[in-house]
């Protein structure tokens, strides 16, 4: 196919310029051609670039004696202030990110950890495919930045590169430009093109920070989507400036690996032939397995929780990649997501029938429920409990568990609504639930972005009783709207929800741990047995909730110090 043909270079807008990327740190050693095996491009212009900020040098500290004076005569003196934090910069490498192109929680957090590493002193840079299907808005605000040819595959095929950049909220994104790899389909089609498409960014995506003349400290992979970016790094990139980059690797999601067959990775990546073999990217002898080749080849694997680092060394939770993980477990770290605070926010969400703080949450949610119930139809009682149901219908998230002891719910008190789609035999059911208990149960089986928030708003307790969760967002968004979890004790919801006790009157969910519906029901009485005989510390547990810290800031300063371990 031609490729997509270049855009004129547009000039800054008075916005761009506000939000003008920091400056790129100075590189001492001359830069070296773009890439081994790929065409020689010219280089991109360069950035204008700002003086640095003076560093302030802390007073001499005071004598043993003339310390004890000023106890005795004078109020200690104020803290001295704290020290700017060392700048790192990072390049973030990934197949989806919030509002461009989300499919997943993978794109909430390659939106929402980039903004919050920015906050920390991080220079951060976002490189994404350009998919056609991001929406016009998006692509009108791109700018041009360069473009170059590109050696790709094992017979010496070469494709188009360009870079199309826009720049947001102190994050740069780069967008890599095909249109043979990125101007069909969705995202995620079928490995039979997904394989080639993602072989062919995770070394554009390579290429194109080195035309761009920016060498981040370190460069951050998510999933299978960009897992082949480390071995590309070692290898066919070792003779360019990048080889000085560290590079992490982060699991969204173990079930998904890209998985196939040895001589068509081979071919589309161009690797050589000692990365296929049963320590790297082969698999059963036959296959290739991107994930496990950068799992091999990063300097730090991650997860999204402690939990689910644990689990994914076992064989239950491991996906066949449990002894791989374990041989590395050195490198493994589990560092819990959050979630955007401003979009997840009761007090200022416009879709709430009455917005709410912690403060008012209790008389606010019964005014949500109402308006709820009459929404779906069901009948409008403020004092029967509602129990939400929001996920993608799938056998991953506990959906037999709910099927097997729904009916037992159903007790003149308890409401339920379920919101999601997903297999046909899951909708079907939740369908047929409907049907039997009207009034009682609503099974909204479509997404509705809108319904979502007023399910968190109006229920009182959500259900997550998932098979297995690497983090979950969910119970993390019910928290901020004073909805109480309820979850199987599995990766990040294990992590995230602190089971109630009675005696000592903490915590904020209820859980269970072995995946059996006879569990699950057990969890959800003792939830309605607080609910309705001791609401005052149920409303206690409310208020608790929505204080709860779940923000981006706690996770991204956890990365930032992974960043500065590896690049001290």
């Amino acid at each position: 196919m031609p490729a997509r043909k270049k855009t004129a270079a547009a000039e800054e807008t008075a916005e761009q310029k506000l939000e003008a990327p920091a400056e790129k740190k100075k590189r001492s050693a001359a830069k070296k051609p773009a890439e081994v095996g790929t065409d020689a491009a010219p280089k991109a212009p360069a950035r204008k670039r700002t003086p640095a900020k003076k560093k302030t040098t802390p007073a001499p500290a005071a004598s043993a004696a003339q310390t004890i004076a000023s106890v005795s005569a004078e109020p200690a003196a104020p803290a001295a202030p704290e020290l700017p934090q060392p700048r790192r910069s990072v390049a973030f490498i990934g197949s989806e990110c919030y509002p461009f192109v989300k499919t997943g929680g993978l794109g909430d957090v390659m939106y929402a950890l980039p903004r919050a590493l920015a906050k920390l002193n991080c220079d951060v840079k976002v490189l994404l495919p350009r998919y056609r299907c991001i929406a016009q808005q998006w692509q009108e605000k791109m700018i041009y930045r360069g473009s170059f040819m590109m050696d790709l595959c094992a017979d010496g095929r070469s494709f188009y590169v360009g870079i199309m950049e826009y720049v947001w909220d102190g994050v740069v994104y780069d967008f890599i430009d095909n249109e043979d790899f990125f101007s069909y389909g969705k995202p995620y089609t079928n490995l039979v093109d997904d394989i080639p498409r993602f072989c062919y960014f995770g070394k554009a995506a390579l290429a194109a920070l080195n035309y761009l003349d920016w060498i981040p400290d370190v460069i951050h992979c998510h999933d299978w989507q960009a897992a082949l970016v480390p071995v590309y790094l070692r290898t066919l990139f070792a003779a360019t400036p990048l080889s000085n980059a560290k590079t992490v690797l982060t699991i969204h999601n173990l079930r998904f690996q890209g998985i196939y067959n040895i001589p068509t990775i081979q071919y589309w990546s161009n690797l050589p032939d000692y990365v296929f073999n049963k320590d790297a990217l082969t698999q059963n002898w036959v296959d290739a397995n991107m994930l496990k080749g950068g799992l091999t080849y990063c300097d730090r694997i991650t997860t999204v929780s402690g939990t689910y680092a644990e689990e994914i060394q076992t064989p239950f939770f491991g996906e066949d990649l449990d002894a791989h993980l374990r041989y590395h477990a050195g490198k493994l770290r589990g560092i819990v997501n959050g979630i955007d605070i401003q979009l997840w926010d009761s007090r200022t969400d416009k879709l709430l029938a009455a917005p709410y703080g912690a403060e008012e949450a209790v008389a606010q949610k019964r005014a949500n429920k109402l308006a709820l119930q009459a929404q779906l139809g069901l009948e409008e009682n403020a004092d029967k409990m509602v129990l939400g149901l929001i996920s993608r219908l799938t056998d991953q998230k506990g959906l037999d568990l709910v099927n097997a002891i729904l009916p037992a719910l159903v007790d003149g008190n308890t409401q339920i609504v379920v919101l999601g789609t997903g297999d046909a035999r899951y909708e079907d059911s939740f369908r047929g639930f409907e049907n039997a208990y009207k009034g009682t149960v609503c099974s909204y089986i479509a997404y509705d972005e809108a319904l979502a928030h007023r399910i968190y708003a109006g229920a009182d307790a959500l259900l997550v009783p998932s098979l297995f969760e690497p983090c979950g967002l969910t119970q993390l968004i019910a928290t901020r709207y004073g909805t109480v979890p309820v979850v199987r004790e599995t990766g990040g919801l294990k992590d995230t929800v602190q089971p109630f006790n009675q005696y000592t009157n903490e915590g904020n969910g209820f859980t269970f741990d072995r995946y059996d519906a006879g569990l699950l029901l057990d969890a959800i009485n003792r939830a309605k047995t607080l609910y309705f005989t001791e609401r005052s510390r149920w409303d206690a547990m409310v208020r608790r909730d929505m204080e709860k810290d779940v923000s981006w800031e706690n996770s991204a300063r956890h990365y930032r110090s992974l960043y500065l371990e590896l690049k001290p």
